[in-house]
């Protein structure tokens, strides 16, 4: 199988492949048009978010039997109308689950401590203790939406903190020993913390909105490093200038590209302008499963679904 790399990834995922009998060719420069018009002498290809993966994008692979992202999501690809063409599709969640759940805890904490804003004020020659006095994790309510592989790996990170841990997933009977699955009523009548994992779907575009805060019956603090499309940031921007939600952790962003463009290229909504300016909103650039760890376990777990793939592919048409 002849395989075309569109984004550099760990070497570990071209040698191994390589050595299982695979055929690599790397563009990680060529254009979407360039790619397309080579794209019908392969079998399959390797991605993480540099191109949308359209219908046409999909007839011009006539030979193409898998696609395989780099990562968790897989909303970059027209999903319906490759599984119509046959196109087997790969992802690789398990690779950053652990990543993903760490950074989400450490935001939770940053936030609890008040150490975005006790650093800047230290380095500014500032010493405010009664200020920053944080408030602890130890009894509070922490709900998780979306409860798959990044959902679970948060949930086991907070097993220690002598919390109680709910999840909520559109999945029947997901919950486990880490968290007590309950419906989404519950989840808001309940939680100090909502931390959200989940993918980015029609049911979960802007589903973070001003009537989904507004159902929560206590203030809550937020943490999103799920998709930033899921919530509407005038919204949470309204709920944390009046207390609902005490403080946001926020790894993706509402106006993020698919390719992870910078944010800074291009005027900024008045929205995420406000938001720079709070002390009690912790951001990070995409990258909470973003490590060097994260980088290897992605790569090996591509590898290994891909030579899975192709054995399956075999043994069928034998």
């Amino acid at each position: 199988m002849r395989i075309l790399h569109l984004d550099k990834n760990h070497s570990i995922l071209l040698e191994q492949l390589a050595k299982a009998g695979f055929e690599n060719v790397e563009a990680y420069s060529d254009s979407k048009e360039t790619v397309e018009a080579q794209l019908h002498a392969y079998d399959g290809i390797v991605i993480r978010s540099r191109f949308t993966i359209d219908r046409s994008f999909l007839d011009a692979g006539k030979k193409l039997k898998f696609i395989a992202r780099v990562g968790a999501g897989l909303e970059n690809i027209d999903l319906a109308y490759a599984e119509k063409n046959g196109v087997h599709l790969i992802a690789a969640p398990e690779g950053n689950r652990n990543a993903v759940g760490e950074h989400a805890l450490g935001m939770l904490l940053s936030l609890f401590n008040n150490l975005n804003q006790a650093d800047k004020e230290v380095r500014n020659g500032q010493w405010n203790r009664e200020k920053n006095r944080g408030v602890e994790l130890d009894g509070k309510t922490v709900g998780i939406i979306g409860y798959g592989n990044m959902g679970k790996a948060f949930a086991k990170k907070l097993q220690g903190f002598d919390c109680t841990v709910v999840c909520y997933d559109i999945k029947d009977e997901v919950g486990d020993r880490n968290a007590t699955q309950v419906s989404l009523r519950t989840l808001q009548e309940m939680a100090d913390v909502l931390s959200l994992h989940t993918p980015l779907t029609p049911e979960t575009n802007a589903m973070i909105n001003s009537d989904f805060i507004a159902a929560f019956s206590k203030p809550f603090w937020f943490i999103n490093t799920a998709r930033g499309k899921s919530v509407v940031t005038s919204d949470l921007l309204d709920a944390l200038k009046n207390g609902k939600i005490l403080g946001a952790g926020l790894d993706v962003l509402e106006y993020e590209k698919a390719s992870f463009e910078s944010l800074f290229s291009k005027t900024l909504p008045k929205a995420f302008q406000e938001l720079l300016e709070m002390d009690n909103v912790v951001l990070s650039p995409h990258v909470a499963g973003w490590t060097v760890e994260s980088k290897q376990k992605l790569a090996q777990v591509i590898v290994e679904k891909i030579i899975q793939f192709k054995n399956q592919f075999s043994e069928k048409k034998q």
